[in-house]
């Protein structure tokens, strides 16, 4: 299919890089020439163009290898001192990451991201360089090095963006503490993608139950998904199962309707994805039984029955239940704001909008939410023939039956679990969400060229000063709002 895409004149080499900017087009004739400046050297020489051995761990992967990397090596220095006279001495942002190489030495690598002249916003690979430990002195002390050999001055650090590693963004002794008390300026933005997936992560840690509830459903779906034969019985069922409600009048057809099914596994790094996979569970949650039962009865050995068994119990239960819904509404409410994020063609106004809107969700299904849930809890127990617990009698804690508790079901349910659930999950929104970054990013938003400047606002330009004192003065500050009081 390759071979036939590159036949035709859309796929063509020609037709590809015609499509590139001229930045991308310099930097593939950069790399081409170097490539042909080390052929010719070989040729005019006489020298073979590889090695015995062009593996990872040798130290010599061949002669056109090493001339390529030597080339490299010799204009490192060039091409950062380009990068930096692109900066001009102006402010630009500052991104760190730090990680192990194959043979275990860590390194430090170093990106900036500014504005050059032509008003063209770059982000360029800066250095990668070893450092004896990963703590956040050892980082700090590199960075020095590294600004110290090219002359930068931390103060022109206006911006910081790290991991979520404690090192790194550690409020009082982190990689981005450090260099904010010589720049109080330097304020630090965290991807909000990363932000939100920490959020929900977050709740499934703190939260003992959540965080046992997704262990389950993880072994759930090994149980129901790793086998080709699990996975046609369940198939199998599900058609069964979706002819006898067209039949019945319950199911309609069409176009894109009643199509063949798979439970797979969410992403640990993705967790819209564990939305989708318990929809599915929610949808396909009469099959998944049915696979569960022929599993427990027909299974290979006798620890794959007993495990079945435990799976059985834990899902025909008003706690599994429970649990799904919540998980399922908090999940939904996050996924329209991960989507969101993700949108390259995302304008931050309109982004900050759906985080303070997702917060607003969530308090309101925390304030006035019990009620719509507990129909969902009911209508899927009564569906799936699970007792449900009538809300008014005791609560019954299961592992220790002999202790009265003091609680109805109620209390418990909505206060201990939901309440508790809802409330982690708004605690980490506000701490990942600050209300300065937020500010900080809708005060810049009012500088988007965008339908000709439409987003323009004095008033926020004015705030947006206050954050960079050192560049603005008082005075500065003045004058404008009195120019601006005048004006109006």
């Amino acid at each position: 299919m390759k071979c036939e895409n590159l036949m035709k004149q859309g796929q063509s080499i020609k037709h590809s890089l015609h499509k590139q900017d001229d930045i991308m087009k310099n930097k593939y004739r950069i790399r081409l020439n170097a490539s042909i400046d080390a052929s010719r050297f070989l040729l005019r020489q006489g020298l073979p163009f590889r090695g015995h051995e062009e593996k990872e761990e040798t130290g010599n992967n061949g002669n056109f290898v090493e001339l390529l990397k030597y080339t490299v090596e010799q204009n490192e220095d060039e091409l950062i001192k380009s990068i930096i006279g692109e900066i001009d001495h102006d402010v630009f942002g500052l991104l760190v990451d730090e990680s192990a190489d194959v043979s275990y030495k860590e390194q430090m690598a170093v990106v900036f991201w500014y504005v050059e002249k032509s008003r063209i916003v770059k982000e360029r690979f800066i250095s990668l360089t070893h450092v004896s430990d990963t703590s956040s002195s050892s980082l700090k002390s590199a960075i020095d090095s590294l600004f110290s050999k090219y002359g930068l001055s931390i103060t022109k650090v206006i911006g910081q963006g790290y991991d979520d590693a404690s090192n790194m963004k550690g409020e009082f002794n982190g990689l981005r503490s450090l260099i904010s008390k010589e720049s109080t300026s330097t304020y630090y933005v965290h991807c909000f993608v990363l932000q939100l997936q920490l959020v929900v992560v977050a709740v499934a840690k703190k939260h003992f139950v959540v965080g046992g509830f997704f262990d389950m459903i993880s072994l759930l779906l090994n149980v129901v998904g790793t086998s080709c034969k699990r996975k046609d019985a369940l198939r199998e069922s599900h058609k069964e199962m979706t002819e006898k409600e067209v039949n019945d009048g319950e199911h309609k057809t069409g176009k894109g309707l009643n199509q063949d099914v798979s439970v797979q596994r969410p992403g640990m790094t993705r967790w819209g994805s564990h939305y989708r996979t318990l929809l599915r569970v929610v949808e396909c949650f009469s099959y998944i039984v049915q696979v569960l039962e022929c599993v427990q009865k027909d299974g290979a050995d006798d620890s794959k029955r007993r495990q079945t068994y435990g799976l059985l119990s834990y899902v025909d239960n008003f706690d599994f239940v429970f649990y799904l819904q919540v998980v399922v509404h908090f999940l939904g409410v996050t996924n329209i704001l991960s989507l969101a994020l993700e949108n390259k063609d995302q304008d931050i106004l309109n982004a900050m909008s759906i985080v303070a809107s997702t917060k607003r969700q969530l308090q309101k299904f925390r304030d006035d939410g019990w009620n719509s849930l507990m129909l969902k809890v009911s209508s899927f127990s009564k569906k799936h023939s699970i007792e449900e617990l009538d809300m008014k009698e005791d609560f019954l804690d299961t592992r220790r039956r002999r202790k009265k508790t003091g609680v109805i079901n109620e209390h418990h349910y909505k206060v201990k679990c939901l309440y508790a659930i809802l409330d982690l999950q708004l605690q980490e929104f506000y701490d990942r969400f600050n209300e300065v970054n937020i500010e900080l990013l809708i005060c810049a938003a009012s500088l988007s060229p965008i339908d000709s400047f439409s987003q323009f606002d004095h008033s926020k330009l004015m705030r947006l000063s206050t954050f960079y004192p050192s560049d603005f003065s008082q005075g500065e500050c003045m004058s404008q709002y009195r120019h601006r009081m005048f004006s109006l």
